[in-house]
């Protein structure tokens, strides 16, 4: 999202291939773009950088977004704006075909069936080799994967949601749909909007020269959160504890959540610097001890009807003698 310079942020072309470039020497073979990030601009430079070795480089892209704010065509999940915007983000990629491509949003108005069958049409058309979707409810997600099997249509393979120590409320619905139906969940705003990235935490003056410092007031405010800043205070405990940076830890722990489902972190990197930080996550172990205190300051209720105990009305007395092996 930060590749391409704009008026206020985002990291130019000549750094973005340094960060790429210290990705792909780790490793690294998985970029995610949309045709939103920077006008457009973000897929130009993912195109130019991968140009050389395009078959090593799985390449994502979205739609949905409005790029055009007074024409309703230039928006949404339709038919039409999918069309238009996966011929405009292959001429910006300059490729032939797109690996992973998302419905960045739910679109309240475009029936499901619709967005499902004419992802299944680009994929039979050559353009997409599999398809995903964004931010959108776990019901509307679930409906989605049944229509395509019982159709013989495409199926989502991947769910992109928010995902971080301060951000747990997908745990109830989201993560489980996403296990159930083996879907990959790469994660956004692994820093929960920047409050964990080591510069915020309780007793602490808001750090300048942030990304929260650059938020409006109310929101700057809702994401510096009392609550916020206590796990803040927790992810540096354990930073220090093991010798790395806040955003390592953050990272560790969403890597440690792989029995919920096959997280896969999203890191957003606009420094060199950033990215060889975000990458030495990989090589952060975590103890038992080191979960249950980031669980401790950052759990949320589970709501109804996840703490609803219904087990033994459903089975009386006979739940005790029920082999489990789910």
């Amino acid at each position: 999202m930060l590749f391409g310079r704009t008026e206020s942020w985002g990291t130019p072309r000549e750094d973005a291939a340094r960060i790429v470039g210290a990705y792909a020497a780790a490793g690294g073979n998985f970029l995610d773009t949309a045709n939103f990030y920077a006008a457009g601009e973000s897929e130009r430079i993912v195109g130019e950088l991968v140009a050389r070795e395009r078959e090593r480089w799985v390449v994502a892209s979205k739609y949905t977004l409005s790029t055009r704010l007074d024409d309703p065509n230039a928006g949404g999940s339709h038919r039409k704006n999918l069309v238009q915007s996966l011929e405009a983000s292959l001429r910006r990629l300059d490729m032939e075909y797109i690996d992973v491509y998302w419905v960045h949003v739910h679109d309240v108005f475009t029936p499901i069936e619709e967005v499902v069958r004419a992802l299944d049409d680009q994929v039979r058309a050559g353009k997409i080799l599999y398809v995903g979707i964004s931010d959108t409810p776990a019901w509307i997600v679930s409906q989605a994967i049944t229509l395509a099997e019982l159709r013989g249509w495409t199926p989502f393979a991947g769910l992109q949601i928010p995902y971080s120590l301060v951000e747990r409320t997908v745990e109830r619905e989201l993560l489980p749909a996403a296990k159930a139906f083996d879907l990959a969940v790469t994660t956004w705003s692994a820093l929960g909007g920047g409050v964990l990235g080591g510069a915020h935490g309780s007793g602490r003056a808001a750090a300048a020269g942030t990304r929260v410092a650059s938020l409006p007031a109310e929101e700057a405010a809702q994401t510096l959160s009392e609550r916020n800043l206590l796990i803040a205070d927790a992810v540096s405990d354990v930073a220090a504890a093991h010798g790395v940076h806040s955003s390592q830890i953050a990272i560790a722990w969403l890597l440690a959540q792989r029995e919920r489902a096959a997280v896969i972190p999203i890191v957003g990197a606009r420094t060199l610097e950033q990215t060889r930080r975000n990458i030495a996550s990989l090589d952060v172990v975590l103890t038992e001890e080191d979960l249950a205190l980031l669980d401790r300051a950052s759990r949320v209720d589970p709501g109804f009807p996840h703490d609803f105990e219904a087990i033994g009305l459903a089975h009386g007395d006979t739940f005790s003698l029920v082999d489990d092996d789910r």
